[in-house]
């Protein structure tokens, strides 16, 4: 397998080799969805299964639009911190905790079988556990592509 934070290093890795695995840190996300495109449906296509690692964007999509988010390992630019409160709104208007939606979103395309969410304590494991369990309507899948923060061809939750 490989590890890193580009897609399109993954995908070049796939067209020359026969890899069964991939480490893709946050690049597949509510807020990044370019690897759909080619990618993804090539790891589908030749059965590469894909961990994806950093879902949370470097934490806005955990902490939501707050001062000081980091996204990309940065502080958030202020088109994100705006996509983020959009995708915020619609999730409280479901009851579903903005971390919930984006650790359910990225396992629901047919390449991710798991999402490696990062923890330092026993709190925030159970947390993460909670996030994945909770509940989502497919009405917050439907109102995101509506509003134009989800891709259309985005495999979402059942």
């Amino acid at each position: 397998g490989v590890g890193v934070n580009e897609w399109e290093v993954c995908q070049a890795a796939l067209e020359t080799h026969d890899f069964d695995c991939f480490l893709l840190a946050g690049r597949y996300t509510l807020l990044e969805q370019e690897s759909l495109d080619t990618f993804l449906p090539m790891c589908v296509e030749r059965g590469a299964a894909v961990v994806v690692g950093g879902g949370f964007n470097s934490g806005i999509l955990a902490t939501g639009a707050v001062d000081g988010a980091k996204y990309n390992y940065s502080p958030a630019p202020p088109a994100i911190m705006e996509k983020v409160r959009r995708i915020e709104r619609i999730c409280a208007s479901h009851d579903v905790p903005l971390a919930a939606a984006a650790l359910q979103f990225v396992t629901a395309h047919p390449a991710i079988p798991t999402f490696a969410a990062g923890t330092r304590t026993v709190d925030q494991l159970e947390r993460n556990l909670a996030w994945f369990s909770h509940p989502i309507p497919a009405d917050l899948w439907a109102e995101l592509k509506a509003e134009g923060l989800l891709r259309e061809d985005a495999p979402v939750p059942a």
